[in-house]
């Protein structure tokens, strides 16, 4: 961006890195806005500038996210046409996507969309390919067969995803459940010193909190289906204890065999990632 005059011979402009940048009359660049402009009407308009770039970058981040935790078809015409912005290349550049083209299935890294030659993928070949699919999917990690394939690949390439897609922690529901069963507690007995202590927990890692429940809501087979896990209800000063985590659709309980692979490994994800900020007892020592 170019600099953009303001009061008292200064100059502004923003930066790459979201900031407001300033030089005096001399042309050299200051650690800091004077007190004297921060108020001046350019720096004032960049500074709700980049909070609206960072806001437009989150919900980029936010959205592509959901493509892919939903597995959903998303348009190729919409990611040729978004791919111009850098908000949404940035969030899309290096995910692995799938689409037909013709009769066949293309899988591989996505490396460019464009209007007239279509998406630019590398696959795991090591081959750079041109496809025009009418959709892509944008699989959730726990449905790809090739996942460590594709990791270990991606490591290779250098990739780095924006949108936590193969290096994202993933659990897969064994195939031995007891039938009937409908709860796990395996990140039950988390000891907090504080109701308030797990619901800051919860909100730094994105996940609403309900009836004493951290959610996370997963569409998956034609329904929304609810991973639950509960944090506790007490007063905000009083002490937490964790779990049972469970699925819920319909308002109703999930045997854990009706589970889906992402609802079940979304589940874990989040109770796991609340339970690791426990209390952990220190071991006593005998003498």
């Amino acid at each position: 961006m170019g600099w953009l005059d303001a009061a008292s011979g200064y100059q502004v402009r923003l930066g790459e890195n979201g900031r407001v940048h300033c030089r005096n009359g001399r042309g050299k660049q200051l650690a800091s806005i004077p007190a004297a402009i921060k108020d001046d009407p350019q720096v004032v308009q960049l500074r709700q500038l980049a909070e609206w770039l960072a806001r437009h970058a989150a919900e980029c981040l936010s959205t592509v996210d959901g493509w892919m935790v939903r597995s959903l078809p998303v348009p190729t015409a919409v990611l040729t046409e978004a791919w111009a912005d850098t908000a949404w290349s940035d969030a899309l550049r290096d995910l692995v996507v799938t689409g037909h083209d013709g009769g066949d299935v293309e899988t591989g890294f996505l490396r460019d969309a464009h209007p007239d030659r279509g998406l630019g993928l590398v696959t795991l070949d090591g081959d750079t390919v041109r496809v025009r699919p009418e959709t892509v999917s944008i699989p959730h990690p726990v449905l790809l067969d090739d996942l460590a394939e594709l990791r270990e690949f991606g490591a290779e390439l250098g990739v780095e995803q924006r949108v936590r897609q193969l290096f994202r922690q993933t659990f897969r529901r064994p195939a031995d459940l007891p039938a009937g069963r409908t709860s796990i507690d395996d990140y039950s007995d988390g000891r907090f010193d504080q109701v308030n202590h797990v619901l800051s927990r919860c909100r730094t890692l994105g996940y609403p909190v309900r009836g004493g429940d951290a959610v996370y809501s997963a569409f998956e087979g034609g329904r929304t289906v609810e991973a639950r896990y509960w944090i506790g209800a007490e007063y905000p000063e009083g002490e937490a204890w964790t779990g049972d985590l469970r699925w819920t659709a319909d308002g109703a309980e999930l045997p854990l065999t009706e589970v889906g692979p992402v609802a079940w490994s979304e589940g874990l994800r989040m109770a796991s990632a609340v339970y690791s900020a426990r209390v952990i007892e220190e071991a006593q020592v005998s003498a």
